[in-house]
């Protein structure tokens, strides 16, 4: 067996996502260097698409870090969502309510504009790395693996990172972990389309057959989907079948009428909330989905990892920097109240507007209430907008 291959890091991140990126990113801002491992290539992850909504302290990390102002000039800003129930749209106007608005930028963009400020900076970035392990995260952290090469390496770290999303090695390396999960019992069925934009605004729809979200993605090409069984095969569903189950689920009163394209993606997506705790144990945090998802209803997920590292910078030029190790005492404590929050409000989001298969009349009659009142109300409208645009920093 040939012998690997050493060196050192201060901060040795594995995941090469837009958690871990901007990571690195703004550990270079605080002159603290760092390694990111990613297992997969980057072209594939340029390549898969994600969807993206991005909270007004999202865009400002981006653009007031030096990232990139690409999300400002590509991006699609939105001043607020429509709400469809009872065959009505009713729109939840975030700016007027807030001053505070979303950005629809597909995360695959984000990841994009990371990575090409890491290249630029001179980062030191690790794509299509494999057999990765982590050791000694107590004492003196090593991480272990394969490079693109085939070569064997191992980093010595002072702090390693996992921010390796939710099939995470990393996240098992904490003892006297609690885990907490909520599985739910429906999907959503997604695909992209090309065609039109069919709002101006994304349009959360309850209907008797179950939840659609309208979404887009470009001028030309968006993205729909809507509530399926979990275990529904997307290839058995034909372009006429799906169109016509979304068209049946924004039907009104209104004649409001989806403009059809050609289904050029379609999959299947679970529903899941999930929350480890701590998030730090020894000299390993974790960031991201590493640590917690959440359903993609209140459209929470890539702002919470890039809230993480926001907070995991600042606790780590702390710890580093200024010589006081005791920083890392408070990184899991700061980052889970806003997860508790954050999965508050996308469970509210969720049983608010799907329908559950065992759901009585009662239960739809209640369902119905409370979205009346929560259009009716100002204070009820202000709530939704603060959760979506997301709670300051």
């Amino acid at each position: 067996m040939s012998v690997p291959s050493t060196s050192t890091t201060r901060v040795a991140i594995v995941g090469g996502g837009p958690a871990g990126l901007m990571l690195s990113h703004l550990l270079h801002i605080a002159g603290i260097e760092s390694v990111v491992l990613e297992r997969r290539a980057r072209r594939d992850i340029e390549t898969t698409h994600r969807a993206g909504i991005l909270e007004r302290d999202s865009v400002r990390l981006l653009v007031d870090s030096g990232v990139s102002d690409r999300v400002l000039t590509d991006g699609d800003r939105h001043g607020g969502i429509y709400l469809r129930f009872g065959g009505e749209s009713h729109h939840i106007d975030f700016d007027a309510l807030t001053g505070a608005t979303v950005w629809l930028y597909p995360q695959t963009d984000v990841f994009t504009d990371l990575a090409d400020a890491r290249d630029r900076d001179g980062g030191d970035v690790r794509f299509g790395v494999s057999d990765l392990e982590v050791r000694d995260v107590l004492d003196t952290p090593t991480v272990a693996f394969t490079d693109s090469d085939g070569v064997a390496q191992e980093i010595t770290a002072e702090i390693v990172v996992g921010a390796d999303g939710s099939r995470s090695i990393c996240r098992d390396l904490v003892a006297d972990r609690r885990q907490y999960f909520r599985e739910y019992p429906f999907a959503w069925f997604g695909i992209l389309c090309e065609a039109p934009k069919s709002s101006p605004e994304l349009i959360y729809a309850r209907s008797d057959r179950g939840f659609a979200l309208i979404s887009q993605r470009t001028e030309s090409v968006q993205r729909m989907y809507f509530q399926c069984d979990p275990t529904t095969d997307p290839s058995a569903w034909s372009d006429a079948q799906i169109w016509e189950e979304l068209q049946t689920r924004l039907a009104g009163r209104d004649d409001f009428s989806l403009v059809e394209g050609t289904v050029i993606d379609k999959s299947v997506l679970p529903f899941r909330s999930f929350v480890q705790t701590p998030m730090r144990h020894g000299q390993l945090l974790l960031a991201g989905d590493a640590g917690h998802t959440v359903p993609p209803t209140g459209a929470k997920g890539l702002n919470l990892a890039l809230a993480d590292v926001r907070v995991l910078a600042e606790v780590l030029e702390q710890a580093l920097g200024k010589n006081d190790p005791d920083a890392l005492d408070t990184y899991s404590d700061r980052v889970l109240d806003r997860v508790w929050r954050a999965q508050n409000f996308s469970y509210w989001m969720t049983t608010m507007l799907h329908r559950s298969a065992d759901s009585s009349d009662f239960d739809e009659r209640r369902q119905l209430g409370e979205l009346a009142t929560l259009v009716a109300s100002d204070a009820g409208k202000t709530y939704l907008a603060e959760g979506y645009t997301g709670w300051p920093a």
